[in-house]
């Protein structure tokens, strides 16, 4: 999760794809112009499988100068020893 989220705060979006769900990921990834990245706080991660976790976490920017959070709640599956982002439900 903390490597994802480096990953908005970089623009790298190479890696975003590559630690992305093959099933779920998508074609394309752009970034929003303009928005400054402040912080993560990973609130709470259970495993719900062998190869499978959730995360839930706030991220917190600043768009055009208006504060904003991202709450979700993300699940990853692990395959061949690497975590994998799928989806996640927005709290």
């Amino acid at each position: 999760m903390r490597s994802r989220y480096s990953a908005f705060v970089l623009e790298r979006g190479t890696y975003l794809q590559q630690t992305w769900s093959s099933a779920q990921r998508p074609a394309d990834l752009s970034f929003e112009p303009d928005v400054k990245w402040l912080g993560l706080e990973v609130r709470s991660y259970r495993m719900t499988g062998p190869a499978q976790a959730e995360v839930e976490f706030v991220a917190r920017s600043r768009l055009k100068g208006v504060p904003t959070r991202l709450h979700e709640l993300s699940r990853f599956v692990k395959d061949a020893g690497r975590w994998f982002y799928v989806d996640g439900t927005l709290l």
